[in-house]
């Protein structure tokens, strides 16, 4: 079987296709998979055949042509406001329709037996819409994969036209790797989370308990200029506590700041390695770092922000596994408690426990074969 991924250009919606595809070519099958530049070097992590789809793309500067084309929009998704997805598929539809030419070209030329996609990557329902073949969607995130598809793919309709396809596909299966005691009964096929490390590499001493509890911070994985508030609100608050804390890719400020003793700042860390040798983790609530801290048994602060944060945000802290908070309104309390409160560690052990349950992407290999014509 010829199974082509399509993701776009993040980080944070490669890497959850990575374990899938690994899968898929340990079992013999040809995988390829197609994204812009920002996302070329986490799929090569993978040790996949990758193509750039849309050379020369730069994702921020298409966000922000259509945050000003929409401002009302995007107010209120910079606030949180939006508790249903919307803005989020004007963004990603722009996205595809700048890789839709690429992206239909590989197909034509590799002609796959399915296409496999992240929620938001609809531009790979044209590709499998052109070689009439199953499109499956990997959702990564904690809101339903299909409202997501849903909201990118009506926005590609001039696109589709463009390329002569009168309609988007409805997925044929839908893969969701979020905890059910975290998000309910959502619709699809469970696939077990597998944290990808990515090509940082652990300082020996991080990939071990220390002598006191650590904290691992980390910022969204998005290109930002802007100062990072939330790492210098976690330096304040963590000065004088018996913790060690650990900035993950610190923005200029921070990085040329002074640091109180008990910080130290890194460059690229692999979570999934030094998570379950932490204590907890402060971080940014993208739903990549919070399933890896999830997977790790990790108690974790998020601050509720733009997109699907807010959200996130408030399933972490319902579900008990951690807290969320506001960047201005972290204090010492906060941290001494995401080190020290049981059930803090006793609800994140269970979740632990609960995606550790879930098939394995190679579980879930045969179905998609299956699918294939």
């Amino acid at each position: 079987m010829r199974a082509l991924f399509v993701a776009s250009p993040m980080v944070g919606h490669v890497q959850p296709l990575l374990p899938l595809a690994a899968a898929l070519g340990d079992a013999g099958h040809d995988v390829v998979l197609a994204t812009g530049p920002e996302g070329l070097a986490a799929a090569r992590s993978g040790g996949l055949d990758v193509r750039d789809v849309a050379p020369g793309l730069r994702v921020m500067p298409v966000f922000m042509n259509r945050a000003m084309a929409h401002p009302l929009q995007a107010r209120r998704a910079a606030a949180g406001e939006e508790r249903e997805p919307g803005f989020v598929g004007v963004l990603f539809a722009a996205l595809g329709a700048r890789m839709a030419d690429g992206v239909l070209r590989l197909a034509d030329e590799w002609q796959p037996d399915v296409v496999v996609q992240e929620a938001l990557a609809a531009v790979g329902a044209l590709a499998a819409a052109r070689r009439r073949v199953p499109l499956v969607i990997v959702n990564m995130t904690f809101f339903d994969a299909e409202k997501l598809y849903a909201v990118t793919a009506t926005r590609l309709g001039t696109v589709a036209r463009r390329h002569g396809l009168e309609h988007m596909p409805h997925p044929a299966e839908v893969l969701r790797t979020a905890p059910p005691s975290l998000v309910g009964d959502q619709r699809g096929r469970p696939m077990r989370f597998v944290p990808v490390p990515g090509d940082g590499v652990a300082p020996d001493d991080l990939t071990r308990p220390g002598d006191r509890p650590r904290i691992i911070v980390s910022r969204s994985t998005v290109a930002d200029p802007r100062p990072d508030r939330l790492m210098s609100r976690v330096v304040q608050s963590a000065a004088g506590m018996d913790v060690d804390v650990v900035l993950a890719r610190p923005d200029r400020h921070v990085s040329r700041s002074p640091l109180p003793a008990n910080v130290r700042t890194t460059g690229w860390l692999p979570f999934p390695v030094v998570f379950p040798a932490a204590a907890a983790t402060v971080h940014h609530g993208g739903a990549g770092t919070i399933l890896t801290a999830l997977a790790a048994g990790l108690p974790q602060l998020v601050t509720p922000g733009a997109g699907d944060r807010a959200v996130n945000g408030e399933l972490v802290a319902t579900r008990g596994v951690g807290l969320a908070i506001p960047t201005e309104q972290i204090t010492t309390a906060h941290l001494e408690r995401l080190v020290g409160d049981p059930g803090l560690q006793q609800a994140s052990r269970e979740v632990a426990d609960e995606i550790a349950a879930m098939p394995a992407p190679a579980d879930v290999v045969d179905d998609l074969v299956a699918l294939a014509p």
